[in-house]
């Protein structure tokens, strides 16, 4: 009897294994809003690693015509198998415009159910306490995308990927970058000569004050982003190119997301394309931003390289890059230094 116990033992204990390891993943579903009529609902997703008890990923969500991602830490419980992850912010349900809204601050929790079937995470997105009287909660239903190791997720349930494709003020749309052509010799003019003018000779003799034109606030302002971006190119070209990672992506354009993969300590970066300053002065946060890029096609290769202004309290400085071609979703983990920029070649698949 006791043998047969320890043979049941041992066949079982890769599945229970499994079972508690299957957090891991990309996770797909919808979430709804907990009220009588209300309709409203958002396209959420969780990419997650599971390492013992402690998960990490990325929480994602289309609302409307708005897509926001957040870098998230959170725990799971093998014994309940439930996963909890606090301090989501997910935008207000009966906002009017998804550009001036207000965020809900949610916790997830969820309950991790296996079958030979399927695998699924259910629960809710439970308000915080200060919002109770303005936020409902959200019931989800996640299910695992068991074929999609790098995919995006969310985007196999959304029947056309174009809300990706539309960002909103906040967002950076980059145009194919290229480098300035340098100018043609017959568009440039020699200047006129000028026949001597008896009066003007004489009202040169005559000495006069200096007219300094006045620059205006605007203008004054503009002078000062024009130093400064040119001083962080300077930067840029001195410093040694590293690169992470080569990609093929399925697309002319990709939505770049940056993160601050671990704990938000004050980093600020810029961003370059093809070596040409498309970003700057932007902080690492656990919401990302996002870069639209339409790539350069007369390149076999377009660059997107990281610069690091700062090294943050935590050097070096380290972002994690997500990039989502419509199809595709890879994982970069960047790290640039005083030193070093952290760059990653992006290569169109050809048909």
């Amino acid at each position: 009897m006791l043998k047969t116990l320890y043979i049941c033992i041992f066949f079982a204990s890769p599945l229970l294994l499994r079972a508690q390891t299957v957090v891991s993943g990309s996770w797909f579903g919808r979430a709804d809003v907990e009220l009588a009529g209300i309709h409203n609902n958002y396209l959420t997703e969780l990419v997650i690693k599971q390492k013992g008890t402690r998960v990490e990923g990325i929480f994602g969500y289309y609302f409307r015509d708005k897509y926001e991602s957040f870098f998230i830490h959170g725990r799971y419980d093998p014994k309940t198998r439930e996963i909890t992850i606090l301090n989501i912010p997910v935008i207000y349900f009966n906002s009017n415009s998804t550009v001036n809204s207000i965020d809900c601050i949610t916790n997830f929790r969820g309950t991790l159910l296996h079958s030979r079937v399927s695998t699924s995470l259910t629960g809710y997105f439970y308000h915080d306490e200060k919002y109770k009287y303005l936020c409902p909660d959200l019931k989800v239903s996640y299910t695992l995308d068991r074929s999609d190791h790098e995919q995006d997720s969310a985007l196999t349930v959304v029947a056309s990927a174009t809300k990706i494709w539309k960002p909103l003020a906040d967002d950076v749309v980059v145009d194919e970058v290229k480098a300035p052509a340098p100018p043609r010799p017959d568009s440039v003019k020699a200047p006129a000569l000028l026949q001597p003018d008896s009066a003007a000779m004489a009202a040169a003799t005559v000495p006069t004050t200096p007219v300094i034109p006045e620059v205006t606030p605007a203008e004054a302002a503009e002078q000062k982003k024009t130093a400064d971006s040119l001083k962080i190119v300077e930067s840029f070209s001195r410093r040694k190119a590293v690169l992470n990672r080569e990609l093929l992506v399925e697309s002319d354009s990709v939505r770049l997301s940056f993160y601050d993969n671990g704990e938000i300590d004050g980093d600020s970066i810029s961003v370059f394309v093809n070596n040409q300053l498309v970003l700057s002065h932007q902080g690492l946060e656990a919401r990302a931003f996002n870069i639209y890029l339409h790539l350069d096609s007369t390149r076999e290769l377009n660059e997107v390289s990281m610069f690091a202004e700062n090294l943050g309290k935590l050097p070096p400085n380290t972002a994690l890059m997500v990039v989502t071609d419509g199809k595709n979703r890879y994982e970069v983990f960047l790290s640039s230094s005083l030193t070093e920029n952290a760059t990653v070649e992006l290569r169109r698949k050809r048909d």
